[in-house]
């Protein structure tokens, strides 16, 4: 049993679970288990399951439940906190996946919002204390990234602490230093998660760590990542800021044409060659060719060879 978290202590970098593919777009369980031993074994705060990255809007309800009881059994063994994701587009799906979440005793639940219609606030509130309500005692994460539907205000967040107390953290994209204020001012306590490539900089402004996209290249070199910047923060900044310039010359490019973020994590971890996770996506979203990062792989470690000290 994980034990389950509080705001204060949702910290650091998070590696996330990705689905390997058979040809007609089954799970190959054993290539899953194999990559989730990688992560549990990476020295990562903690493992999660079910976000964009791991195609949770794909899976049918049988999968998913495998997927749990294998997550909660591997990071049990090795006490890793592991979190798992019960988020759905729609909200009675999401709160059933909540029910069956919590009998694995995760760390915490992740969810985003219903995302057909938009959500008022009073309706978001409604949304977190029926789920709050079927989580306890385990906390909840919310997920709520750039292209939800609803986007959740700096400002409401006040009102949502007050309502939803077992909310502890909360995964969103980030912004500026204006942007870090108005969180400090009404978001309180919640851990503040950021994207993995803007951790440097997110945790100079009071983010407390990273569902981390730079996880998915390499979770051992996300860990020293983070290690450096505590240790040397000048030089976290500057992998950052080559983490970044890598991306914006490869990644994304692979975005303009239309891929979408499952594809471009799994893109990263085939770049990163740390398990047989491949870069195939199920239908109907398009998959990045393989071919693609293999060719890329010299140069990563060319550009970024602190992410790659291990091998």
């Amino acid at each position: 049993m994980a034990p389950a978290l509080r705001s204060a202590d949702l910290r650091g970098t998070w590696g996330t679970l990705l689905l390997p593919l058979h040809a007609d777009d089954t799970i190959d369980w054993d290539r899953l288990a194999h990559a989730l031993d990688v992560l549990v074994g990476a020295g990562l705060d903690g493992v999660y399951a079910h976000g964009t990255a791991g195609e949770f809007h794909t899976l049918g309800e049988e999968e998913y439940d495998r997927i749990n009881e294998l997550v909660a059994d591997r990071c049990g063994r090795h006490r890793v906190p592991f979190q798992i994701g019960a988020s759905h587009m729609s909200a009675q799906t999401c709160l059933d996946r909540v029910h069956r979440a919590r009998a694995f005793a995760p760390s915490a639940v992740q969810v985003t919002l219903p995302d057909w219609l938009p959500l008022s606030r009073t309706e978001v509130i409604r949304f977190l204390v029926e789920i709050a309500s079927a989580a306890n005692p385990v906390p909840l994460v919310l997920y709520n990234p750039p292209h939800a539907k609803t986007q959740v205000a700096a400002d409401s967040y006040a009102a949502i602490r007050r309502e939803v107390p077992s909310l502890i953290g909360i995964k969103v994209a980030g912004g500026d230093a204006a942007w870090y204020a108005a969180m400090r001012e009404h978001a309180g306590d919640l851990a503040i998660f950021v994207p993995g490539h803007r951790l440097a900089t997110g945790l100079r402004h009071g983010a407390a760590g990273s569902y981390s996209n730079v996880a998915a290249l390499s979770p051992t070199g996300a860990v020293a990542w983070q290690r450096m910047m505590v240790e040397d923060s000048g030089r976290g900044l500057d992998v950052e800021r080559r983490i970044q310039r890598f991306l914006a010359d490869h990644v994304d490019p692979l975005a303009r044409q239309g891929f979408g973020n499952p594809a471009l994590d799994k893109f990263l971890a085939h770049l990163g060659d740390w398990a047989e996770i491949g870069t195939r996506v199920r239908w109907p979203y398009a998959s990045v060719a393989e071919s693609a990062a293999e060719r890329l792989r010299p140069i990563v470690r060319d550009r970024l060879p602190e992410l790659f000290l291990s091998g």
